[in-house]
């Protein structure tokens, strides 16, 4: 039986009627739709709507639905469930008989759908959280095994000045913590309740909306009816920092893409994460990276789908808001189950530190130190860039370096060159003069892999909590 079928004398098209039900992908909603139930029927029973033997059977009958969903996944195959909602009304009536029926007492599916994506969305930024933590783990670690090897940092795909290979990988430990920071300051605004909400003007029942909001670890109750249940802004506020945390990784798999190019040779793809060529033996291909950054794609493509659903939607429920569900557990899955890839990744990527050493040494990437050399002996900011780019200039004539320039050669070009010029272009010397906080000079990275360590344990700290 329909749950809405009493006013309708024909039956659905069969095509059509196949066609909008949603229980093909909400039925992962089903432990979130069972909990909400729950508590509905506690609160049911301190209305007087259900007596104390109705709430145990109801309490038993729902809690035998999810042992049978999680013991047989043939049990969700239902061709007759509209919905999941659907779904659970008729199991708990086949379980206890007409009583299941007065579960559906004061409430509405408008508010059950808006409550469980909220419980799926929570569950979600947990679990997402936690492996940004073990991924965070992962790139200290490797931050801090490199010690002080260096590599070239780049500017417009330019080399551009040597920093040690530990700054490289804490860049992504900063932006992977924003990302952690962006889900729990969703999850705030994700963890309240819009049980009772009903249709759009609230229950009309004395329900207790507080008290079925606590059972169910929310912060509170939703302010205002109508809005609770036509309100999507958590799911398109947690797909947009989906897809801002899969840019972050697209952007990493980039990288590590053209480093580990033959042209670059910085770092040696694991094999247990690449696949090879049907037709060219040599081959070793960066599959897992180059799936990272595609499908970094659909979810910025989910987030796109979300707002475009619900631009244009009057208040309060449209039957439209059935099509935000899917990007929401796409994006989701996505990306849990790419982060422990890319953690096992980080943790087994081979780093070329010589290659990468010889490349931070090579190409005029002391060149600003040089010109900081002359600053700090008196020289003005910009005269001293021009000094240092004619030297510069000098060496692509003669196909050297700067180190390869006779005092002579320099003083030329300024008298404020003396001898200590040679050691000022060494790289512990490039690498120390960049001695502030979050530069890259060797002490003030040490002193930052610590401070992240700190706040990476921390965030597991506080995700455990909440487990």
């Amino acid at each position: 039986m329909k749950m809405w079928s009493g006013r309708f004398r024909q039956p659905l098209d069969p095509e059509f009627e196949r066609w909008q039900r949603s229980f093909g992908f909400d039925c992962r909603l089903l432990r979130y739709e069972i909990a909400a139930s729950a508590a509905h029927a506690k609160a049911l029973k301190n209305a007087g709507v259900l007596s104390p033997e109705e709430l145990i059977s109801i309490l038993q009958g729902l809690e035998q639905i999810g042992e049978r969903a999680a013991s047989s996944p043939s049990f969700l195959e239902d061709g007759e469930a509209e919905d999941v909602h659907h779904f659970v009304e008729k199991q708990l009536v086949a379980l206890i008989g007409d009583t299941g029926y007065k579960l559906h007492s004061g409430r509405s599916r408008n508010e059950q759908i808006a409550t469980d994506l909220r419980l799926y969305v929570r569950a979600a930024i947990d679990q997402l959280r936690h492996e940004l933590g073990e991924l965070c783990a992962a790139f200290v670690d490797r931050a801090e095994q490199t010690a002080d090897a260096a590599m070239p940092a780049y500017t417009h795909l330019q080399r551009a000045e040597p920093v040690l290979v530990a700054h490289w990988l804490s860049a992504y430990v900063e932006m992977f913590l924003r990302d952690c920071d962006r889900l729990a300051d969703c999850r705030r605004r994700v963890n309240v309740c819009p049980l009772g909400s009903g249709a759009v003007a609230g229950a009309t029942l004395g329900l207790d909306r507080n008290g079925m909001a606590d059972s169910l670890g929310f912060d509170g109750a939703t302010a205002n009816s109508i809005d609770a249940t036509s309100d999507r802004d958590f799911a398109i506020e947690f797909v947009n920092a989906l897809s801002i945390l899969a840019a972050h990784l697209s952007r990493w798999s980039e990288e590590m893409i053209l480093f580990s190019s033959q042209e670059y040779g910085f770092l040696g793809l694991p094999e247990a994460y690449s696949t090879g060529s049907s037709a060219m033996p040599q081959k070793k291909n960066p599959d897992l990276l180059e799936l990272v950054r595609g499908k970094s794609a659909r979810i910025i493509g989910n987030a796109t789908a979300l707002l475009v659903t619900v631009k244009g939607l009057p208040l309060a429920y449209n039957k439209d808001l059935q099509e935000t569900q899917e990007p929401i557990s796409d994006s989701a899955d996505t990306l849990l189950q790419m982060l422990p890839l890319v953690t096992g990744f980080m943790k087994a990527v081979e780093f070329h530190r010589d290659r990468m050493q010889h490349a931070a040494e090579s190409g005029f990437m002391n060149a600003w130190a040089a010109a900081t050399y002359l600053v700090k002996r008196g020289v003005p900011s910009r005269l001293a860039h021009e000094r240092i780019g004619k030297a510069v200039q000098l060496c692509l004539e003669r196909n050297c370096e700067l180190r390869d320039l006779s005092l002579d050669e320099l003083q030329l070009l300024s008298p404020a060159f003396d001898e200590g010029f040679y050691e000022s272009l060494k790289l512990a010397s490039v690498l120390a003069v960049h001695d502030v906080a979050g530069g890259t000079a060797p002490a003030r990275v040490r002193q930052a892999i610590s401070a992240t360590r700190r706040k990476v344990e921390a965030l597991r700290e506080e995700v455990h909590a909440h487990a």
